[in-house]
């Protein structure tokens, strides 16, 4: 009878294995997905800038787009997602920017990592993105490539890390569930 439930057990822990990789596979194709969707906006807003300029400014503007996508993601990758995500260590609080993860140090611990960098990065690299159609025929290529190194290495990352991450200047509760919050829990639901 002991070998019977011997068997049982260590059945029940391969399934509850299998079960956790199942998980992580849905969570990641899930994640692929979107951040694929969010990635392809950008043909869109190429699209959509290309009708809105005048013909000579074609090419300027689908190179400002490629520019946001491999500027952007290089900054996102060293220094923007370590200042939106990088969670501070419990001796160092801080409530400014996050201060860990730089240039993907620590990304093999969680592989749930390198698939929320991807995520995040084509959001951030969106944003850039959507600023450059109004920014169309009004700005010179390094005007734009400073914008964009700006935009995808402090500001967004910065923003992010106060509203969304739980340890910045708009997290709105603390331990004890009390709000904190510069501007309190109901106008961080309009976010």
């Amino acid at each position: 009878m002991s070998t019977l439930e011997g068997r049982v057990e260590a059945l029940e822990a391969n399934l509850g294995q299998k079960i956790a990789d199942y998980d992580e596979a849905l969570d990641t194709i899930w994640m692929l997905l979107a951040a694929s969707l969010v990635f392809f906006m950008h043909s869109g807003f190429s699209m959509l800038e290309t009708g809105c300029v005048r013909h000579k400014n074609t090419q300027n503007i689908l190179a400002k787009n490629l520019i946001v996508v491999t500027v952007g993601f290089l900054c996102w990758y060293i220094i923007g997602y370590p200042l939106a995500f990088g969670a501070p260590t419990a001796s160092e609080p801080t409530r400014f920017a996050g201060a860990n993860n730089f240039a993907m140090d620590g990304f093999w611990d969680a592989p749930s990592s390198f698939r929320n960098w991807l995520f995040q990065g084509a959001f951030c690299a969106t944003g850039a993105t959507i600023v450059s159609g109004s920014m169309a025929e009004r700005t010179q290529l390094k005007g734009f490539i400073t914008y964009t190194t700006l935009m995808t290495s402090f500001i967004y990352p910065i923003v992010i890390w106060w509203g969304w991450s739980g340890n910045g200047i708009f997290s709105y509760t603390d331990d004890a569930g009390d709000s904190v919050s510069v501007v309190g829990p109901a106008l961080k639901d309009f976010a």
